[in-house]
């Protein structure tokens, strides 16, 4: 049970996340939460690459190692955060955009005013 416990977590983060989405009408609390689902995302990256007593797979130092880590995951899990930047930074640009057009944050409202 304990070494499928940061996959739960994982799983748990990322339906905090969408819950989030889903139950939430205001555009922050909302931006929040594909916040945590990016995050969430980035965490089940580094888990899968995670090896119990593994080192790092460029060594230095010489002597025998019997598991590397994986390096795909971590080149991957840093890739996801530059976009997870990106995405985050046009989000609430947008929000902010759609704040001064219509003076609210509410989806529901937005809606309405739009017609």
């Amino acid at each position: 049970m304990m070494a499928n416990l940061p996959f739960v977590v994982v799983g748990l983060l990322f339906l905090m996340g969408l819950i989030a989405i889903i139950a939430e009408n205001n555009l922050f609390k909302i931006a929040i939460g594909v916040g945590v689902m990016e995050s969430a995302a980035n965490m089940f990256l580094v888990v899968l690459g995670y090896r119990l007593k593994g080192d790092i797979p460029v060594k230095f130092l010489p002597g025998p190692v019997d598991v590397y880590v994986l390096p795909t995951p971590q080149a991957l899990t840093l890739t996801a955060i530059v976009i997870a930047l990106a995405t985050s930074a046009l989000m609430l640009s947008l929000i902010v955009m759609l704040y001064r057009h219509y003076g609210t944050l509410d989806v529901r409202e937005i809606r309405r005013l739009r017609g």
